[in-house]
């Protein structure tokens, strides 16, 4: 009696450990799935679905930040991986006015997501941020720019592969890339990093914004699968609070 009682016991322990890894391991790949070109057209459903309701309508409208010269603000773009990450930690950065995502650093005109995806455009996932230089300097956005991803791997943040998640500086005028230039020597010099620095440095052409789903993603969304095992860690990690910049309009 005692040893069936003790198999039934270790066979009821091996199932849950089996299921308790399983479930892990399909809430990684739906994850994976809803950043994916094949998944794209239903992230907003998978994110709903989860918890959070999209707020209709927040994102008509948004583009490129056309009127940052009359509000005295300045543009900055980077590109760090996947954009709906970056764009949960520059819109918690005080001094940010707005912050769009897209693609930027390609050859072909109006990319979609699907088309950027490929590879075949050039393209980078990027953040496209407005900000006040009399809040935050552009110095000190490099500063947030190194800390939320690996400079240092080529084509790839974490399980993200493709050339579209390169690490990238678009620089919007001669400072911006003295800057930055300066920024990556310095790190260098002092092997903030483990390996060299291979972040791309490039002057800004044309941004184009994705597409509305992907805006404002972590604000939409924060309870999806995809938010819970990588932006909230990520932002826990930078010490990064509640959003400081406006919602889309």
């Amino acid at each position: 009696m005692i040893s069936r009682f003790l198999v039934a016991a270790l066979g009821i322990g091996l199932v849950l450990g089996l299921t308790s890894t399983t479930s892990a391991q399909k809430q990684t790949r739906v994850a994976r799935a809803q950043h994916s070109g094949k998944a794209a057209p239903d992230v907003a459903k998978a994110g709903a679905s989860e918890g959070q309701s999209a707020e209709a309508g927040q994102t008509e409208g948004k583009s490129e930040t056309a009127g940052a010269a009359a509000r005295k603000t300045e543009k900055a773009t980077f590109g760090g991986g996947c954009f709906w990450c970056m764009e949960a930690v520059f819109e918690r950065i005080p001094g940010v006015r707005a912050v769009i995502s897209g693609y930027a650093g390609g050859h072909v005109p109006y990319p979609s997501y699907e088309m950027v995806h490929t590879g075949l455009t050039g393209h980078a996932e990027v953040v496209q941020i407005e900000y006040d230089p009399s809040v935050v300097t552009y110095e000190e956005l490099l500063k947030v720019f190194w800390k939320s991803h690996d400079p240092t791997t080529l084509n790839r943040q974490g399980d993200d592969y493709g050339t579209q998640y390169r690490s990238i500086i678009l620089y919007h005028n001669d400072a911006q890339k003295r800057a930055a230039q300066q920024s990556i020597q310095q790190l260098n010099a002092r092997r903030a990093f483990r390996h060299p620095i291979v972040t791309e440095l490039v002057p800004m052409t044309t941004f184009f914004p994705a597409e509305p789903y992907h805006q404002d993603y972590y604000r939409n969304y924060r309870f999806s699968t995809y938010s819970q095992i990588y932006i909230t860690p990520k932002l826990k990690k930078l010490k990064l609070g509640s959003a400081s910049a406006p919602r889309s309009r």
